[in-house]
Parts: structure tokens; sequence; C-alpha cells
């Protein structure tokens, strides 16, 4: 007999999949559902505070690039998680599973599909995810993170359900705050690189600050994410130009970073562009150009059609290009003020209740 209430949740072990994970999982527990997580091993050390009932790691790997051999690895371990995970879901007996993408998940949803347990997939991006589209066919609704989603297999689109990025308790709080005004005279700019890089934000934006005027360089006050090896050259970098600069590897307080920012640069992974929407604030996205399925530029549109992003190929985002553009950020800051409001309008800041509807109604609670 299945567990009256418990859901579990499957998400891989990094923020973009950790974060909504963790909003669902608090709106269920509001509800009264009991939660727990299927996730690998990445997920153990940063998962320990995760609103979860248990914490379950499932074998899993990636089989994408490298040689046969590490492919057949990476299939061998799958079907290792597969069995891990079907022992797991006729343990707990779950009502339903909601399985946030990526290889990760692949063991937990495909073992729920194998016992008849429902399976609710929650895509993030604007572009389908490879292991999401290979599940697809299994699940009883498919929740997006955007209006559209490219690479939908066929004959599918009636079961999808647009409900936006579940969004962190961090992120609900920073978005109650309004957009800064100007009465201090300085532009607040915030950088971030995402999980996959800032190097190239290191690379451009000190020597776009370099090109502006000593006038215009007064009235900054950036806050920037750097690489470890990175962080000596760009502090210094900002020294030099008398620009008041704060440098860290990680901002624990990232969302309320945002909050405070006039204009943030950085990349465009579903998690960004949802959190700068809901949360209000104008951008410059560069999307990671090596994204397997062009994910991050397909998201980062999406934000541009409102007005609220700029979105420039990293091969084009130059120190001449930025420049320009931070010129013009310090010329009109009423422009600023437009953006942010048409980011406010594409933010969706109830998507984990609208998502908790879909699971509760997928497991019959």
């Amino acid at each position: 007999m299945q567990t009256d209430n418990l859901i579990l949740v499957a998400a891989g072990g990094t923020g973009g999949h950790l974060f909504p994970a963790e909003a669902l999982s608090v709106a269920l527990n509001k509800r009264g559902a009991r939660v727990e997580l299927a996730t690998d091993e990445r997920a153990l050390n940063y998962g320990r505070d995760f609103p979860a009932d248990a914490i379950h790691e499932i074998a899993s790997a990636t089989p994408m690039g490298g040689s046969a051999l590490a492919k057949a690895r990476a299939g061998l371990k799958l079907v290792l998680g597969v069995g891990q995970a079907y022992a797991l879901l006729g343990q707990i007996k779950p009502r339903a599973v909601v399985s946030f993408g990526g290889y990760p998940t692949v063991p937990p949803a495909l073992a729920a599909s194998l016992r008849g347990i429902p399976l609710v997939l929650h895509e993030q991006n604007a572009v389908m995810g490879r292991a999401n589209k290979f599940l697809s066919r299994r699940a009883k609704i498919i929740a997006s993170g955007f209006p559209q989603i490219d690479g939908l297999p066929q004959n599918l689109a009636a079961r999808v359900v647009h409900v936006g990025n579940p969004l962190r308790p961090a992120v609900l709080e920073a978005a109650a705050r309004p957009y800064p005004g100007f009465a201090e005279g300085k532009l607040r700019l915030l950088v971030t690189g995402g999980s996959q890089g800032a190097r190239i934000m290191s690379d451009v934006v000190p020597e776009a600050v370099a090109l502006l005027s000593k006038e215009q360089r007064e009235k900054l006050a950036i806050v920037q994410q750097a690489r470890g090896e990175d962080l000596a050259r760009v502090r210094d970098a900002y020294a030099r130009l008398q620009v008041e600069a704060e440098i860290e590897p990680f901002f624990t307080d990232l969302p309320l970073r945002i909050a405070r920012a006039h204009l943030t640069i950085g990349r465009s992974g579903a998690s960004t562009v949802s959190e700068l929407a809901a949360i209000g604030r104008p951008s410059i996205l560069v999307p990671f150009p090596h994204a397997l399925d062009a994910d991050q530029a397909a998201n980062a549109a999406h934000l541009a059609r409102t007005g609220a992003a700029e979105v420039v190929r990293q091969t084009a985002f130059t120190p001449d290009w930025l420049a320009q553009r931070l010129a013009k950020a310090l010329d009109d800051p009423g422009d600023l003020t437009r953006r942010a409001q048409a980011a406010k309008s594409a933010g969706i800041p109830d998507a984990a209740e609208r998502l908790a509807d879909l699971a509760i109604e997928a497991a019959g609670l």
C-alpha cells in the first residue's frame, strides 16, 4: 500500500535543479504532504538542509561525450541506479514522483514508470533537456518553466502545463523589495558567472570599466563573482581604477544582491532568468555558448522579448561593447527603471504553488 501523503522529488546535485526542487518541497510541506529527495552524490553536502524527511543517493552518470568505454560505464551505472531506485520506491511507496531533469533523475523517474507511480516532469529551460526528452512519454504531466518548450516530442503538447520555475523563499523575499532609486548617485552593478564559469566576466568587465571616464567610474558600485584564480587580478584592476567593488567567488545571499542592483550582467540559466524576472531587475545576458542544446540562448530570448534583458553572444561581449552599454545606463537611469518593470511583468512568483497543485493532483491527494 502506498504511503498516504509521500511525494518523492528527484533532482540532480546542482543549484539549478536543487533550488526549484527545494521550493516545491517547501510548498508541498505547507500542504501537509511529506517529501523525500532522490539525488546524486554531489548533493549530499549541499542538501543537508533540504526540506525533506529523507535524502536518498541514487547511482547515476551522464552517457554523453568521452570514449565508447566511458559511455558504456555510464550506461551501466544508470542501470545500477534504476535498480536502486526501483527497490527504494518499493520500500517507501510514494504517491507520485516529481523529477527536475538531468541524468541523475533518470533512474528514479524510470523506476516510477516501471512501478506505475505517476510521474511529473518539470522542464526548467526553454529547450527540453535530453534526460527529460527521454522520459517525456512516460510522464503524466510535463510542467514547463517557460511558456514554450523547444524540442518537445510530437503529440505531447496536451500534457504540458506552464507553471514557471519554482523560486526559493530567499528569492521571494528579495522580490518584495522595490527597484532601488538613484538618490545616492551610484549605479549598482551585479556581475555573476553562473555555475559554468565566470572567467569571461573577469576578462571583460574590468576592462570595460577602464574605458569609462573617471567621472563615470566614480558613479559605479560593483559586486562581482569571480573564480578563485581570478580574484586577485579583478580586485587589483578595480583598485587601480579607484572603483567601489566587492569581489568574491560565491555569494550566499545572491537573491538579495540582485534586489539591491540596478543592473545585472550574467549567464542565462533557467534559475537566473526566472529570478531576475521575479525580482524585477534589468540585465545584460551572455548565454553560455557551449550548452549542448543552446538552452541558455532560448532562456535569454524569453526575457529579451519583454524588453527587460539585452542579450549578447559571448564573441560580441567585448570591453568596447560593454563600456557603451554602461555609459548609456549611467546617462539614462530611467531606461533601467522601465526595463525593471518589464522584467517584473514576466515573473511568476507563485510557480512553486502551481507545481505543487500538479503534484498533488498527480498523487491523488
